[in-house]
């Protein structure tokens, strides 16, 4: 993905500056730029992946008069340097002396306005930050310079509302992702044990095979699988045409070929024919694609394949095609449509995207209602603190939690309201201690 530059597409009404009404506007697409005034303020509903600004320039790519809504993109291509986004990349290199290197980057980061978790051990880097975009690029450039990371997929998105993590974590960390048992004794080095990447491109050409093939269940003839390496809450959120919906809620428990027989039916890959199945596994970045492939490589599976920098990277190249639903991130934005990664849609594509982000197609844990406002949260009770999508008519009744048991737990939290995320157990702790002293 292009650092240096970005374009962000936006649809929602907007008043043209050079131009009475919509009505008045020449026929779309075309590349005449028009100069539009931003709306005092956004409409709650409203979905956009660009930050509105007086007078700036747009070049606009459809029209749909009838339901008053342009699709534009800026003009303005290059990132502003206080302009907050999100970075993400990963890299399994070797590092002989892990500490060291921690100590290295924690020194040029200081001074920096850098939030967010990176983590370095023998096996590599694995990073999600964000920043002002001065900061989180001179963080790239700097990593790049050494040659060991200069090959590195680097992945930015706009951060809307400033940071999207609430501290900087940079420290060494034994398993660079979670998985049970741990990963340093993966051969994540050997490019031959990991899956081979497919480009964007080719990953879209692969999954025309998979949807024809599809049929609503695992067929066990199939000569190839379509594999989500992510969570049932993630594939929830969106997750590509003819996959199935992962039966995990945390990747640390995945266990996609290494079933027994009694979890033989629940696992996509227990009957397959290892030599001749392709296997096609994506994930939202890549990384835990890379991890698990090794896991299955060792297990004799000899047609694996990964999405090169996962979804956002083909949303960021390919759009929503074969995509429905948005994108799950693991910071404060939660999801993202796909329109925040591709900047330029073809009018054709836009009717699609705009049929996926108003389809109700993820149910509500508690009550299974069809959700079209996708609102996760942590269960309210600590120890369970499950990561769920809930209506609003749950939310209330059931006190934030994700079932009627938690409701009665010892270490209960307040509901949340908002896209607001619950801070560490002491904070609640000392505020119910606070109002006990004040009633007595």
């Amino acid at each position: 993905m292009n650092m240096a530059t970005s374009s962000s597409t936006l649809s929602l009404s907007l008043t043209p500056y050079n131009y009475t009404t919509l009505s008045t506007l020449p026929k779309y697409p075309t590349n005449t730029p028009f100069l539009f005034l931003a709306p005092s303020q956004l409409s709650r509903n409203t979905s956009c992946s660009w930050k509105c600004r007086k007078n700036d320039n747009f070049k606009i790519l459809s029209c749909f008069k009838n339901k008053g809504a342009l699709q534009i993109v800026s003009t303005n291509t290059i990132y502003e340097d206080d302009e907050f986004v999100v970075v993400n990349f990963y890299s399994f290199v070797f590092i002989k002396d892990p500490q060291l290197e921690v100590s290295k980057h924690l020194s040029f980061l200081q001074g920096r306005d850098i939030h967010g978790r990176i983590y370095l051990n023998e096996q590599g880097i694995n990073a999600q930050y964000s920043g002002p975009y001065k900061d989180a690029v001179s963080y790239v450039s700097w990593l790049k310079d050494d040659e060991r990371f200069s090959h590195i997929l680097v992945q930015i998105s706009h951060s809307f509302s400033g940071h999207a993590f609430p501290r900087l974590k940079l420290r060494y960390k034994p398993s660079l992702v979670q998985l049970e048992g741990g990963i340093s004794h993966l051969p994540l080095l050997d490019l031959s044990m990991r899956a081979k990447p497919l480009t964007p491109s080719q990953w879209r050409s692969k999954l025309e095979k998979v949807n024809k093939d599809y049929q609503g269940n695992v067929n066990l003839n199939t000569t190839c699988i379509l594999l989500d390496v992510r969570n049932g809450y993630e594939w929830d959120v969106g997750h590509f045409h003819g996959a199935e919906r992962p039966d995990v809620d945390c990747f640390r428990s995945t266990s996609y070929g290494q079933s027994e027989s009694e979890d033989i039916d629940s696992d996509p890959l227990a009957r397959i024919d290892k030599e001749n199945t392709d296997i096609l596994m994506y994930c939202t970045g890549g990384i835990r694609c890379d991890v698990y492939s090794a896991i299955l490589r060792q297990r004799g599976f000899k047609n694996l394949y990964t999405l090169k920098g996962g979804i956002s990277h083909y949303l960021w190249s390919e759009g929503p095609v074969d995509w429905v639903g948005n994108l799950f991130v693991f910071d404060a934005r939660l999801s993202l449509p796909p329109s925040s990664y591709k900047a330029e849609v073809e009018p054709e594509e836009f009717i699609k995207l705009e049929v996926s982000e108003s389809s109700s197609f993820a149910k509500c844990h508690v009550c299974s209602t069809q959700l079209s406002a996708l609102r996760h949260r942590n269960c309210a009770n600590l120890d369970c603190n499950l990561l769920f999508l809930c209506c609003a008519g749950c939310t209330s009744p059931l006190k934030g939690c994700c079932c009627l048991e938690c409701t009665s737990a010892p270490r209960l939290r307040p509901v949340l309201i908002g896209q607001q995320r619950y801070k560490k157990w002491h904070h609640y702790r000392d505020i119910e201690m606070q109002n006990s002293r004040l009633l007595t």
